[in-house]
């Protein structure tokens, strides 16, 4: 009796089979899908991209066709004493073997290189120790071995016929590049070791270890393909790790890139890959801790290059006219003045107010030429400069008429007495005298510029110009994070209707100055092209 129990509650070894891709010959790019399994003949397929197709469909007429994982086997990793069985030592202390745990699953496994895919029947534990093992059946040996040995009944332990497994409700869905670690299986209690002795004893004894409730350990952190130890000390560096992968994830789903909160992310893991690695002594974590400083370097100098700043000892990775942010920062100012105190109506108008006040925006005074306006999309400067004047906003020395026809060797001088400085009134600009040609010659190349000039461009197009070079982020794009501008501020800038407004976009896109132009109830969106990107003065 005891010999037939003995053989009734012996274990086999797992199942396990291996799916290969190999290069038929040096030099050629056909490849070899062999299998392990006897009945396989081996294929020979043009390419390698077809060899992993071919490769993966074998695989799954396997997985569908196969039988489900038994739930008395051992595992068939454990035949070969792999790695996944010994516990890391610590610096005194001696490797421990893992001991099996969980249910029987049947589990793929596969190199991240796409060359092999391995099946193999083994426990939960172990498929969560392999960095690329996918579960893709489960036998609920725990629950039905722990009901054979309540009730005493002395059933069969390694019957597989008698357990029917639950397969998981998501199909083998694996590919030739791992880029996911395995679903670990949650951890359950062992299966009870079958007794030899049968009788109302030997159910007494199971009876209270069945019915104590199964030990459950706390969730495992998941991060750059690996699993965090729930054991990993100190608990801090646990902690750090598994906040990381939860970072990584959420950042992977943003809609919108953020290099620079991405570096930060890599400098982070760096740290606490290096930090694991002198805990375990594992060479790959040390060899991924530096290829996270590799990436955190390549993400910050990518934000910088797009942002308009150069890293340390080295140009700016965009030549702009304007090259500091306070810069920027005064002529956003000087248009947002000439906004407020333009006095005359009409695009035509303010476009020539923003071009004398940046002539005289430091003391009030300065000198004008006939090209100065002749080159300004007016249709008729004389009778405009005349209506500045009697305002009272702008004086000039002589005529209007001697004014349009003076020439750079004999200038004209002119005052803007609002702009003119005394001691009660310093004025509304805060900048030296050295950055005014600046701001003048930048608000000249703007509304100058090639194409502008060529397509004759109105004067409410010159103005939206001026808008957008000073209302884009580093990278071009539209408003602060690119979210878009405002209609109504710019149908007010440009002085036009907000229904007139998508023809003034329109001729932008067409001189190349916009790209993914999108006009909705409210906002303006797209992004400055290239070409116009050193004209810009990124918001900050």
């Amino acid at each position: 009796m005891g010999v037939e129990a003995h053989a009734t509650n012996e274990r086999v070894t797992g199942r396990k089979w291996t799916v290969r891709l190999d290069p038929v010959g040096r030099g050629r790019a056909d490849v070899r899908v062999s299998c392990s399994r006897p009945a396989c003949a081996a294929q020979v397929l043009p390419s390698a991209a077809a060899g992993r197709t071919a490769a993966i469909a074998h695989l799954k007429a396997h997985l569908r066709a196969g039988p489900a994982p038994r739930p008395s086997v051992y595992c068939a990793c454990r035949a070969e004493e792999c790695h996944t069985h010994i516990r890391p030592a610590g610096p005194r202390e001696r490797p421990v073997p893992w001991r099996c745990g969980g249910a029987v699953v049947l589990a793929v496994v596969t190199d991240r290189e796409g060359r092999w895919w391995q099946v193999m029947e083994c426990c939960s534990r172990c498929a969560a120790a392999h960095p690329t093992a996918k579960v893709v059946a489960t036998a609920p040996a725990a629950e039905a071995q722990s009901r054979s040995d309540s009730d005493g009944s002395g059933a069969d332990a390694s019957a597989p016929a008698a357990l029917a497994p639950t397969f998981s409700a998501v199909g083998p869905h694996f590919s030739h590049s791992a880029t996911a670690p395995g679903t670990a299986v949650p951890q359950q209690a062992s299966v009870p070791r079958s007794d030899s002795r049968s009788g109302p004893r030997a159910a007494s004894r199971s009876a209270p270890r069945s019915a104590r409730p199964p030990r459950r350990r706390p969730p495992r952190g998941r991060i750059a393909q690996r699993l965090v130890p729930h054991d990993l000390r100190p608990v801090a560096l646990r902690d750090e790790l598994t906040e990381l992968g939860e970072l990584f994830r959420a950042y992977q789903a943003r809609t919108e890139p953020d290099l620079e909160m991405l570096a930060d992310l890599h400098a982070r893991k760096a740290k606490a890959f290096r930090a694991w690695a002198e805990v375990t002594a594992d060479t790959g974590l040390r060899l991924d801790a530096e290829r996270a400083e590799q990436a955190s370097a390549t993400a910050r100098l990518q934000h910088l290059h797009r942002i308009g700043q150069a890293p340390d000892g080295e140009g700016p990775a965009v030549a702009r006219l304007l090259t500091a942010p306070a810069q920027w920062d005064h002529a956003r100012a000087v248009l947002a003045h000439v906004a407020g105190n333009t006095p005359l109506p009409g695009a035509e108008a303010r476009l020539l107010v923003v071009m004398v006040t940046l002539r005289t925006a430091q003391s009030g005074v300065g000198n004008l030429v006939g090209q100065d306006i002749k080159g300004l999309p007016l249709q008729e400067p004389l009778p405009l400069v005349e209506q500045l004047v009697e305002s009272g906003w702008l004086g000039i020395s002589g005529t209007a008429e001697e004014l349009i026809a003076s020439r750079p060797e004999n200038p004209t001088r002119i005052t803007v007495p609002s702009l003119t400085p005394d001691e009660d009134d310093p004025g509304p600009f805060t900048f030296g005298r050295k950055l005014r040609p600046k701001l003048s010659g930048w608000a000249q190349r703007v509304v100058g510029e090639k194409k502008l000039r060529k397509g004759k461009t109105e004067a409410g197009v010159r103005l939206l110009a001026l808008a957008l070079a000073t209302g884009s982020d580093g990278e071009g794009r539209l408003g602060p994070g690119g979210e878009g501008i405002g209609l109504d501020p710019l149908s007010s800038w440009c002085t036009v209707d907000p229904g007139d407004l998508p023809q003034l976009v329109d001729r932008l896109t067409a001189a190349d100055w916009l790209a993914e132009a999108d006009v909705t109830d409210t906002h303006l969106t797209g992004r400055l092209t290239e070409r116009v990107l050193p004209l810009g003065c990124p918001l900050t």
